[in-house]
């Protein structure tokens, strides 16, 4: 009995040979990259490497130089800023700041009773519904990652793109957003961040895309997490160990006397962007 052939999935952005400029030397070169339905990718590479460009293209806020960038029709997608590049002095509590994220609904700006239920249960399901009434600057790093990550899904999308969701949180915080977007992904979102972090967070994401200025590697963690790509994202020579079943990436090799403690050592001076990767 024969079968069908399966119908190959449609990307939800399709980025094809496209080389940015913001009018000086060119950010990105050649680049091409599909986000599937479903994916979970994370864009590495340290800064300057064009990571949030790449996002700024895929979201459609920049134009590329050459080469194009296509959307499936009718896309619905969110975007997580940078937690440092929000004014947290903004007068607005927790569940005023996820409704105005709302879709614009005719001349009325007034949310509906729909629409204040729907948020109620986006903060239950992110566990910050004991928060709603709170002013958006009385939240710890982890809460306003979770405030955004509500004021995304509020918008029903089927793609989410963040821009370095862990960059300058603590480590159980990085725990619970790496968590809570993984179950996102398994409800079937599709989520692109940029990161890097690589011990922390690309080595636990199920796909990666190396990128520095042009895409250098794309798969997933050990077979981008890997010495020769690492130098040239990176410029650095890095080694590249199994721990737990993750690449983990060290400045050296341990000997065979080293500790774990000597080892989460190593690990946690040898992030080759900026010096804060480690074990977590």
């Amino acid at each position: 009995m024969t079968h069908p052939e399966p119908v190959p999935a449609t990307p939800l952005v399709s980025v094809r040979d496209v080389t940015f400029s913001y009018g000086g030397p060119a950010v990105l070169h050649h680049v091409s990259y599909d986000v599937m339905p479903g994916q979970f990718t994370g864009i590495v590479g340290p800064s300057g490497s064009g990571k949030t460009t790449l996002l700024k293209l895929l979201l459609g806020t920049a134009k590329p130089t050459r080469g194009t960038v296509e959307r499936v029709p009718g896309l619905a997608f969110s975007y997580v800023p940078q937690l440092e590049t929000v004014n947290w002095n903004f007068p607005v509590t927790v569940a005023d700041c996820v409704l105005m994220s709302r879709k614009p609904r005719g001349l009325n700006p007034r949310p509906s009773r729909s629409e204040r239920a729907e948020v109620s249960e986006v903060l239950e399901r992110l566990g910050i519904a004991d928060l709603s009434r709170r002013h958006i600057r009385e939240l710890s790093g982890g809460q306003q990652q979770r405030m955004f990550l509500a004021r995304a899904l509020v918008r029903r999308p089927s793609l989410l793109l963040l821009d370095e969701p862990t960059s300058g949180v603590d480590v159980q915080t990085r725990h619970e957003v790496l968590h809570l977007l993984d179950d996102l992904n398994r409800d079937g979102l599709a989520i692109v961040l940029t990161t890097h972090d690589l011990n922390g967070m690309a080595s636990h994401l199920p796909h990666l895309l190396a990128l520095q200025h042009r895409v250098v590697a794309s798969g997933p963690p050990h077979e981008v997490i890997v010495p020769s790509v690492i130098e040239e994202v990176f410029g650095a020579r890095m080694e590249i160990l199994q721990h737990l079943g993750l690449p983990l990436v060290v400045d050296s090799v341990p000997t065979e006397s080293s500790t774990v403690s000597d080892l989460r050592s190593s690990a946690a001076i040898t992030d080759p962007a900026n010096g804060s990767v480690g074990v977590r």
